[in-house]
């Protein structure tokens, strides 16, 4: 096969298929996968080529999901969970952090649990409550738990795979509003890159902009829209949010001074405020101002009318860059 221009969504699928040809004990779960193809149909197709043992719609309990998904990993299969909305995830969370996360170390070694959890990630498709959330720190911050967030469609499918691949369990943050953006795809060239590590997408020499999954069209654009104005920013993928890979952004904001950091969850609380941190200590000596965020503000998703005033945007950003550079 060679390069193909997919969609996020069926890049994601593409990954799927491959992994499902690839290792028979690869399996699907998660409420309406199966003929309906998913809310999103990311799995559109699937339970036609795979049949109903390796694509499994549940009844619409997620603890219930996630709790036989660990059962069926400590017994040698690679479960690959959907839950439908980030949002819905939370019935979800006490298996995740006190099972899923915990077992490889209450076994001191002895059970791996090569789980995936697929999470549509994050707001803008106008959705009402629930369906909008970006809980990405309460995972991060919970050890044992790997977390990655793509933003490309070649990421999308790699990271699938790679994940799917990995012995420990991960969390893939998909970001729902971008599902439908197209990019290239070339399954047949494992990147270079490993998962777990960021991503220079653009370099620049006058201040670093920081992201992840839906914020990273964002930190381009305003790249760009700054670029215009002679500002010079360099923008970061950060791709995987546990681990963070600290060694590349601190290696672009020794050469920069500055760091802003872009997140859709409320910046209280958020991972942006553990990055901050770190790069504080690790770059004390090099910045030449304080690190700042933009983000989500500390309050419940909106209603679909009011998420632009609560999603960060280019004004927002741009404010952002404009306070580093007062300094």
């Amino acid at each position: 096969m060679s390069v193909t221009t997919l969609p996020i969504a069926k890049a994601i699928t593409a990954g799927l298929r491959d992994a499902m040809h690839a290792d028979d004990s690869v399996m699907l779960m998660g409420e309406d996968i199966g003929p309906l193809g998913g809310v999103f149909r990311v799995t559109d197709g699937l339970h036609a080529e795979f049949g109903s043992q390796r694509v499994v719609d549940t009844p619409l309990a997620e603890a219930s999901i996630v709790g036989t998904a660990v059962g069926l990993a400590v017994r040698g299969y690679r479960p690959v969970v959907e839950i439908q909305f980030d949002g819905f995830v939370f019935p979800a969370f006490n298996q995740i952090t006190t099972q899923v996360a915990k077992m490889h170390n209450r076994t001191v070694g002895r059970v791996n649990l090569p789980l995936v959890i697929r999470i549509p990630h994050g707001g803008g498709i106008g959705a009402v409550e629930h369906h909008s959330e970006s809980p990405e720190a309460l995972f991060a911050h919970t050890a044992g738990l790997r977390l990655l967030a793509p933003a490309t469609a070649q990421d999308a499918y790699w990271m699938t795979r790679q994940a799917i691949e990995s012995e420990d369990p991960v969390i893939m943050l998909e970001p729902k509003k971008r599902y439908w953006v197209k990019g290239d795809v070339d399954p047949d060239q494992r990147p270079e890159l490993s998962p777990w590590e960021a991503a220079v997408v653009r370099p620049g020499s006058d201040a670093t902009l920081l992201a992840w999954g839906p914020s990273v069209p964002l930190a381009l654009e305003s790249a760009q829209t700054a670029a215009e104005e002679g500002i010079d920013l360099e923008v970061i993928d950060a791709r995987s949010l546990s681990p963070v890979d600290f060694a590349t952004i601190s290696a672009s904001v020794q050469r920069t001074g500055r760091l802003l950091i872009v997140h859709e969850a409320p910046v209280f609380g958020g991972l942006g405020g553990e990055i901050a941190a770190r790069i504080s200590e690790q770059c004390f000596y090099h910045l030449e101002a304080p690190v700042l965020r933009v983000g989500g503000y500390h309050l419940p998703y909106p209603p679909a009318r009011m998420e632009h005033a609560y999603l960060p945007d280019l004004d927002r950003v741009l404010d952002g860059v404009d306070r580093l550079l007062e300094h």
